[in-house]
């Protein structure tokens, strides 16, 4: 006699849903920017600026942090509780430095004499600034997603982790790596 199997189609998270909700909607925000930065470029006066060289930096920072996200989640899922730890605490760290990174990029900016708002400015380093500033606030909801989580697995009992939470973040921080990878790749071919 042969036995049916019904196999039941795997539900996602509610909290991982979320997340792609938010992602998909961040996703729109920033095409519909990067849109209008297209349109009111091609409408004339238009200042062509050059990005200040710590974004490279920057760039390569946050793509080191991208690397110990995902370090910090292999280690977890091996039980590797304090290596996670450490690990997530640079990522922080990395995360912190890159928006200090780009806050410099914005004062360099303005050395040149490049008002990024107000009166003075151009369209364009105002996009600039308003683009870049977004990312930079999603990034520090990022650290502070990761400084939670964190401090959470302080929290919990031994051999009781909740991989959950810290997948969520890493994916978070993952996409707000190649949503900054995408915005210095349009400001290097676009601006």
């Amino acid at each position: 006699m042969s036995t049916l199997v019904r196999n039941e189609p795997q539900r996602i998270h509610p909290h991982r849903f979320i997340m792609w909700i938010a992602i998909g909607s961040i996703v729109m925000m920033f095409a519909g920017m990067t849109s209008a930065y297209i349109v009111k470029k091609n409408q004339g006066n238009w200042l062509a600026i050059e990005l200040p060289v710590v974004f490279w930096y920057s760039t390569a920072v946050i793509l080191v942090s991208s690397v110990t996200m995902y370090l910090a989640n292999t280690a977890l899922k091996a039980g590797k509780t304090s290596f996670y730890k450490t690990l997530i605490t640079i990522t922080a760290i990395l995360g912190v430095v890159f928006i200090s990174m780009q806050w410099e990029g914005f004062k360099d900016l303005e050395t040149r004499g490049i008002a990024l708002i107000g009166p003075q400015s151009n369209s364009a380093s105002s996009f600039l600034f308003v683009i870049t500033g977004l990312h930079m606030l999603h990034v520090l909801g990022g650290v502070i997603a990761l400084i939670v989580t964190f401090f959470r697995s302080f929290w919990g009992q031994e051999g009781q982790t909740n991989l959950v939470p810290t997948q969520i973040v890493a994916t978070y921080w993952h996409f707000v790596d190649v949503l900054w990878i995408y915005l210095f790749i349009f400001y290097q071919l676009i601006a």
